[in-house]
């Protein structure tokens, strides 16, 4: 009676917490928010802007645009929390915009995190998560929340593997009967991407160019392997040497040749998930093939690139950024079940 009733005045969610971007969905509901990982503040405090609405999109609009009074942060690097206290403003705010209807009980929430963090890690996501208002706290391993979240059958007693490129972290897993056999966690995701671009503009056109105009090159013109078309864009920067605003044209080429760096580390962490796999899973993956999740699977001729690599089949998982959060909706939808699976804030790190 208590639970049930506790039910009707608080919101279970589930939160993808991104290096780039924040999803949350709720039970029942499935996905009802995504906003960039970035929090205005001012500078040299923790006091975020427009009384603590200058979260997400407000936010990130001022990427690179601030004056000396006001920095736009992005408090998690490499998909864990660099910045404890922005964290918790930033998980706060979003809690209440979705929790406002339904404010007496705090929520319950299912947070997905890179399989590769620490127990001290896990338990920053932890406080800030409860800080920000959680009643209870779930952490689940990215990997398993983007299988689940791509449709693969990780109940069976088969094979599955999935590739999940995020902005600060790779991950790499084989799964099967509902647990992970095999994974590989990497800090090499779409973040490098963006700075390998960065630095390719200022090695070859001595050009500074800030992180969304990258974002916005890898998103127009950049290719893990030649798809159709060459394309081309004009770039706009600030010149090195000059100091003054210039424009240049760059290919999709020697964009995808300034990729092959973070793409090849990612290939490699593949590689060795495959070679640490056992024989009879192996095997499995011979028709099952591989599942690309993340917003890294949006990279054109990626999908090629880790065929010719691996040998194996790929595909992208439909709607590829919203896996993840879409597997911690299917935990929601099932949370008795699936809690003792899962770690929680009342286990000891």
């Amino acid at each position: 009676m208590l639970g049930s009733l506790m039910g009707w005045f608080r919101v279970d969610m589930g939160i993808d917490l991104g290096t780039c971007n924040t999803l949350v969905c709720v039970r029942g509901e499935g996905i009802v928010l995504d906003e960039p990982s970035v929090v205005a503040v001012r500078k040299g405090t923790n006091q975020v802007l427009n009384g603590g609405t200058a979260v997400g999109f407000a936010a990130k609009a001022m990427l690179g645009k601030t004056p000396g009074s006001i920095s736009a942060v992005r408090p998690l690097k490499d998909g864990v929390i660099s910045d404890f206290q922005i964290t918790e403003a930033m998980l706060s705010y979003f809690i209440r915009k979705v929790n406002a209807r339904r404010w007496l009980f705090g929520p319950r929430v299912v947070i997905a995190v890179p399989s590769g963090i620490t127990a001290v890690e896990k338990r920053a996501v932890v406080d800030s998560a409860e800080r920000a208002g959680a009643s209870r706290v779930f952490l689940v391993e990215e990997p398993m929340a983007a299988g689940i979240g791509a449709g693969l059958p990780i109940a069976e007693p088969r094979a599955s593997m999935i590739v999940d490129i995020g902005g600060g972290t790779t991950e790499v897993a084989i799964m099967s009967l509902a647990d992970i056999a095999t994974c590989q966690s990497v800090r090499v995701a779409g973040d490098d991407f963006d700075e390998a671009i960065i630095n390719h503009m200022r090695k070859t056109y001595s050009l500074t160019i800030g992180e969304q105009t990258a974002e916005r090159i890898k998103i127009e013109i950049g290719s893990a392997a030649p798809v159709g078309e060459e394309r081309t864009l004009e770039v706009r920067g600030q010149d090195v040497v000059t100091g003054l605003p210039r424009k240049t044209v760059v290919t999709s080429e020697e964009i995808r040749e300034a990729l092959r760096e973070p793409l090849n580390s990612i290939i490699e962490t593949v590689m060795k998930t495959l070679e640490a796999t056992e024989p009879e899973l192996s095997a499995d993956l011979v028709d099952n093939g591989i599942v690309i999740a993340g917003g890294g699977a949006l990279l054109r001729g990626i999908d090629l690139e880790l065929s010719n690599a691996t040998g194996l089949d790929v595909t992208i998982a439909e709607d590829p950024l919203t896996c993840v959060a879409r597997g911690t909706s299917i935990y929601l939808e099932n949370l008795e079940q699936y809690q003792a699976t899962l770690e929680s804030d009342r286990d000891d790190f």
